[in-house]
């Protein structure tokens, strides 16, 4: 607390320096004992404890039992928090510099004569200091205006009564407004916390989500691929025979064309016993050759294809019904695929055995 630069600044010393020994919760001068927080902020002992057992309301006072351990208190000025051992307030430091400081400002102030004007004066009445205070309009007045004016049919109380009882009731609200902060305080903090574990959460079941839908990718991929050299495998076979046909068609065309050859050679022979030396068997060998030419055949369909076509309707809708739902849904689900497949199973044996 910079007391000699804040005196400096203000032409009235005196009035300055009461607005530095000014307690911030019960906006009256500092009431000893005066405790220093951590944060170098002072406060009235009393109106600290008051905070205090107001913010932590399972903390026993010095004449309860022993409370195990302190609790916290958030400073009224600047919001530090600190935290208190087992003797709570108590366990504060005392500020022994501010106490003599204010035992010496009420000597100085003591000691001055009254100024005029420091005291309000009652506006009916200009001569007459306010010094009453009438309960029934809840206002001070002044004892005139008790006596002759305004007021004469109200009821009254000493002001001094009726100060530190509203002082004591101000004092009271900050105590709890403080307090409620320190709750508000309390909830944003543990708001804020449920944020921070609800991200977590949500990256944690996205990354789990994630790596399941991966290892669906990876059966799909495998899947396809199995499929893909079953369809591959087939269609090398086919080719084959199919190729291999063709090289023995080719081959009899080759032998065909050769005999029809030597057949043509043979009829552009003159002479009737040359010819007929190597007619029977050139006739005999051209019957035997047009017998033979009934080579395999492919059969009806033989290219088609259509056998490894795949119904995956109920597969795909399967996958569009996936969602998020409980352990006893995902139990259910898995009883139906193997109801199906087991249903899937009995058909093909009935085919089979037909």
């Amino acid at each position: 607390m910079d007391y000699k630069s804040s005196l400096i600044q203000d032409g009235n010393p005196m009035e300055n320096l009461e607005k530095q020994l000014i307690c911030p919760i019960c906006l009256e001068m500092f009431t000893k004992p005066v405790v220093i927080l951590p944060c170098q902020h002072n406060l009235c002992r009393k109106c600290a404890n008051d905070i205090f057992q107001a913010a932590n309301p399972y903390w026993t006072n010095r004449g309860g039992s022993v409370s195990v351990s302190g609790g916290r208190f958030r400073c009224p000025s600047c919001r530090h928090e600190v935290i208190m051992d087992r003797h709570g307030v108590y366990g504060l430091q005392r500020n022994l510099l501010v106490e003599n400081i204010i035992d010496i400002y009420k000597q100085e102030c003591s000691s001055r004569p009254l100024q005029k004007g420091s005291h309000p004066m009652c506006k009916e009445h200009e001569d007459e200091k306010i010094n009453i205070y009438c309960l029934t309009c809840e206002v001070p007045t002044c004892s005139m205006c008790k006596v002759f004016g305004a007021h004469k049919a109200c009821e009254v109380a000493p002001l001094q009564s009726v100060f530190q009882g509203q002082k004591t009731e101000l004092s009271n609200c900050i105590s709890m407004l403080v307090a409620g902060n320190d709750r508000v305080q309390t909830i944003i903090t543990q708001l804020e916390d449920s944020c921070r574990v609800t991200k977590e959460n949500s990256h944690q079941v996205k990354e789990e989500l994630s790596r399941k839908f991966d290892v669906l990718y990876a059966i799909l991929d495998e899947k396809k691929s199995e499929l893909l050299q079953r369809i591959t495998r087939e269609q090398e076979e086919k080719l084959s025979f199919v190729e291999s046909l063709i090289q023995q068609y080719r081959e009899q065309l080759d032998k065909s064309t050769k005999l029809v050859e030597t057949a043509i050679q043979s009829l552009d022979e003159p002479g009737g016993a040359i010819f007929l030396l190597s007619a029977k068997q050139l006739i005999r060998s051209i019957v035997e050759a047009s017998k033979g030419c009934q080579l395999g055949k492919t059969e009806q369909g033989f290219e088609n294809m259509d056998y490894f076509t795949l119904d995956l309707e109920h597969i795909a809708d399967t996958l569009r019904a996936i969602d998020f739902g409980t352990d006893e849904e995902e139990e259910e689900f898995i009883e139906e695929e193997e109801d199906q497949e087991e249903e899937e199973s009995t058909e093909g044996k009935e085919d089979g055995c037909q």
